[in-house]
């Protein structure tokens, strides 16, 4: 599946301003054939009660990564797309800093688009989550 040409950096990073990546302050780096990167810098707003990392701010890194990868990709004629499933494992937290995210497609099928995202600190490389999500192609 090839990379759709309306479907920018740009594109991505206007659409999300007003809607919940642009409340997080997600941001869209690059964007290629199978890969999106990405990345969100941490405020007090990115943490749980316990003063670390909330497991859904990675999470809504890792989903709008892969999200907005998944829209990039949609066959010709396709409508749109949906999540249907979604799983994460966290092995690792911050406090402060910028989270790095990378998704990259394991399949992009007419039908169905499975993609894995790593979440990780931005300065010292360490992984912070692996993510998986599956989206059903919208005819």
């Amino acid at each position: 599946m090839s990379l759709r040409e309306t479907i920018t950096i740009d594109y991505l990073n206007n659409g999300g301003s007003s809607v919940l990546p642009g409340q997080l302050g997600i941001e869209m780096l690059s964007l290629e054939e199978g890969k999106l990167t990405s990345r969100m810098k941490i405020t007090h707003n990115h943490l749980a009660i316990n003063g670390y990392l909330h497991a859904a701010s990675v999470i809504a890194l890792a989903d709008t990564s892969c999200g907005n990868a998944a829209l990039a990709h949609i066959p010709d004629g396709a409508k749109g797309f949906t999540t249907i499933e979604l799983k994460c494992n966290h092995i690792g937290t911050l406090r402060e800093g910028t989270l790095g995210c990378t998704a990259t497609a394991v399949h992009l099928g007419r039908t169905t688009q499975v993609w894995d995202a790593v979440v990780y600190d931005e300065k010292t490389k360490k992984n912070i989550a692996f993510f998986r999500c599956t989206q059903m192609v919208l005819w």
